[in-house]
């Protein structure tokens, strides 16, 4: 049985997560390399993110926005 597909909000919404975590990051003086590092991750997966070539799971969402300084809301809402 096929999957759904995703709904038409689903990217642009996953291009806002990504804008306002690349503003968060700028914001925090940080490079994709310093926050990769923060958290665990590789700076081409934090580069992916901010595109909007991946979306990062809960858990790395909360390791985000502990690292940039901002309440969850902030990169979500």
């Amino acid at each position: 049985m096929p999957l759904d597909p995703m709904p038409d909000w689903v990217p642009a919404r996953r291009r806002q997560i990504g804008e306002r975590l690349r503003a968060a990051r700028l914001q925090a003086n940080l490079t994709q390399v310093q926050l990769g590092e923060r958290i665990g991750r590789d700076h081409r997966t934090i580069h992916r993110w901010e595109y909007a070539q991946r979306i990062p799971d809960l858990e790395d969402l909360l390791l985000l926005a502990d690292a940039v300084g901002v309440p969850l809301r902030d990169l979500v809402e």
